[in-house]
């Protein structure tokens, strides 16, 4: 009985680590954040701008945005905050999608943007054969484990 015991503690406390290492490693490795200049910089030359909510349906206490998004033809910034988390990608889209299941279904008709790697804003630059106007939505996605992380609308 003590021998199983030693088993399932060794057990849980590599698990726990497991998963300590998965949620902290992406914040250890994280770039520093953008300046508010920089932001502000973005700002100013946005075309669009977007809310990005912890309110929306497929958003939880592990997954979630919140902030401003500022889309102009060439870059996308965003002031605020990410939940953590590793692989997080940007992605265009013609249809609001607030969930996992949305996401998937529109896919195809998604334009990927950029990986984003820091989680208290950003900026990342607009591929040249993007035409921001053609989207409505600016998604955060999961692409390690297909998670719907937070959207916003800006047209």
């Amino acid at each position: 009985m003590r021998f199983l015991f030693k088993i399932l503690f060794t057990m849980l406390v590599f698990c726990a680590g497991f998963a300590l290492g998965v949620y902290s490693l992406p914040i250890m490795m994280a770039p520093p954040s953008p300046t508010q200049t920089a932001l502000s910089e973005v700002a100013n030359q946005a075309k669009f701008t977007a809310v990005f909510s912890k309110d929306l349906k497929g958003s939880d206490f592990l997954h979630f945005g919140e902030g401003d998004v500022f889309i102009g033809e060439h870059t996308i910034g965003f002031e605020g905050r990410l939940a953590p988390g590793p692989d997080y990608r940007l992605y265009l889209s013609p249809t609001f999608v607030e969930n996992e299941a949305e996401f998937e279904q529109h896919k195809n008709t998604m334009q990927f943007v950029s990986a984003v790697t820091s989680f208290n804003g950003f900026i990342v630059d607009v591929p040249k054969d993007v035409d921001v106007s053609k989207f409505k939505t600016v998604v955060v996605w999961c692409e390690t484990f297909g998670e719907f992380i937070t959207a916003g609308t800006y047209q």
